[in-house]
């Protein structure tokens, strides 16, 4: 059994963890969240890398953690080379899934993705790369966005999705020539799935979810496990870095999941 860790600045790695857990269900996980720094798109990366190093180098030997998953886009992009330099466990990021998603189009005759993530990723060379790489005969339009990701953190706090607020966000896209298949570049978006469907119905929702999974389980497959710590009996651990009271209405959606009640992580 290995230990498996979710990393982000909220709640968005929930989507990710759901699918991992669904190929790898005999594991114990561990989800960390920093919401005291949230959200991350907010931070210099100076700043944002600095913060990351120092807790997962703190997190990672205290808890046995025989993998890490940053089910981040933007701690992604900016963090996974000096993490991989300092921890000595497999370290996996995401990326939006532009691949899939035009090999979707491809498939069916479509031409249009569009990708919806936060406006660093939008803005950043790499994701140009990825649609040079993997969508160039497609049209790929983009919208940034950090509106969704607070409705996402909202939602799991039990708060209603304000569907005129949403529809007003994806206005560009409200059209008969709007994108067939959309990229969720943020791993919050994933858990908007449904009130994302309505705004726009038939349109194809990707995320990372699936290939972070295949990719976690090929990576356990060549790393031997460490020992389990004395937490070993739980199914799961859910840590947050401030206990404010948004984080405890929260923590309701991690008990759901099989989660042990909240704790604090404090450097």
């Amino acid at each position: 059994m290995a230990n498996i860790l979710i990393f982000d600045s909220g709640m968005g790695g929930l989507s990710v963890y759901r699918e991992v857990r669904r190929s790898l269900p005999t594991h114990q996980y561990f989800y960390l969240f920093d919401n005291a720094c949230f959200p991350y798109g907010e931070l210099g990366e100076t700043r944002l890398v600095e913060r990351v190093l120092e807790l997962l180098t703190n997190f990672v030997p205290k808890h046995d953690i025989d993998i890490v998953v940053i089910a981040c886009n933007t701690a992604s992009t900016h963090v996974l080379p000096a993490l991989r330099e300092r921890l000595h466990i497999p370290v996996v990021g995401v990326v939006p899934a532009i691949k899939p998603a035009a090999e979707y189009c491809r498939l069916h005759g479509f031409t249009h993705i569009g990708l919806l993530a936060t406006p660093g990723t939008v803005s950043r060379s790499y994701t140009a790369e990825l649609v040079q790489s993997f969508a160039a005969d497609m049209q790929v339009s983009m919208l940034g966005t950090t509106e969704l990701v607070k409705m996402a953190e909202d939602k799991l706090a039990g708060l209603p999705v304000d569907m005129t607020r949403l529809a007003r966000v994806l206005a560009p896209w409200r059209s008969d020539d709007g994108p067939s298949a959309l990229v969720l570049g943020c791993t919050h978006f994933p858990l908007l799935a449904q009130e994302l469907s309505q705004c726009l119905p038939g349109v194809k929702l990707v995320d990372s979810g699936q290939a972070i999974a295949r990719r976690v389980a090929s990576l356990l497959l060549q790393a031997p496990a460490a020992e389990a710590g004395d937490e070993q009996g739980v199914f799961g651990h859910v840590y947050c870095t401030e206990l404010t009271a948004k984080a405890q209405a929260q923590s309701g959606a991690f008990l759901g999941e099989g989660f042990a009640g909240l704790k604090t992580f404090v450097i």
